[in-house]
């Protein structure tokens, strides 16, 4: 089984790589790969719901979106983690997940489980973890917590280290994930059958 992590961060290895280290290092302890993927540094441009993913499983637009979503295809669950940047997600990791979760192909995050982990020096960390989960929860993803909201506080990755009680929550939001990971196994082995789903209705409010 594999958690892929994602760093939406323009650094590389800071303050929110320093988090995703600790979840990594805890799933690995749990005997759950682990797969830390960087958006990087070059502009991501949002999504202009042009359709063109639905012909093809993937976006117009040739970048990091699109090799997120083949390393996706082997991931059994995912874990986002962005800085904070005025009580939101960085811009870039907001047009990341908005076009990720509109390119996905049929199925790809379906029961697949799913976390936020928000890093920011002060506040604005519970706006964030509550418009991460968002994308979760409109996707049929299970939301794995922990014993507090999914944050750590810091300036830099040394301020974080020191951040015991952040770092404790994500270690346990590591140990949960995996615990999911291995129940859900166990259920497909014993044969549990996957939730019926319905023909999906879109309504609007015009009458």
């Amino acid at each position: 089984m594999k958690v892929l992590l994602v760093n939406g961060s323009p650094h590389a290895k800071g303050c929110t790589y320093t988090a995703l280290s600790e979840i990594a290092k805890t799933l690995e302890s749990e005997g759950i790969e682990a797969e830390i993927f960087h958006i990087g540094t070059k502009p991501i441009g949002g999504c202009i719901n042009c359709g063109g993913c639905k012909k093809t499983g993937k976006c117009v637009f040739k970048d990091t979106v699109n090799d997120f979503l083949d390393l996706a295809e082997t991931a059994d669950g995912f874990i986002f983690g962005t800085p904070v940047y005025y009580a939101s997600a960085a811009g870039s990791m907001s047009a990341f997940m908005d076009r990720i979760f509109v390119a996905s192909r049929k199925g790809l995050f379906y029961l697949k489980p799913a976390a936020a982990i928000a890093s920011a020096r002060r506040a604005g960390t519970t706006a964030t973890f509550d418009q991460m989960n968002k994308y979760f929860g409109i996707s049929s993803m299970p939301i794995i917590s922990s014993q507090y909201w999914n944050m750590v506080h810091g300036n830099k990755p040394e301020d974080v280290l020191q951040d015991l009680e952040g770092l404790q929550i994500m270690r346990t939001l590591a140990r949960n994930m995996a615990w999911f990971l291995k129940c859900k196994e166990a259920g497909i082995k014993a044969g549990v059958p996957y939730p019926e789903q319905e023909d999906k209705l879109t309504t609007n409010f015009v009458r």
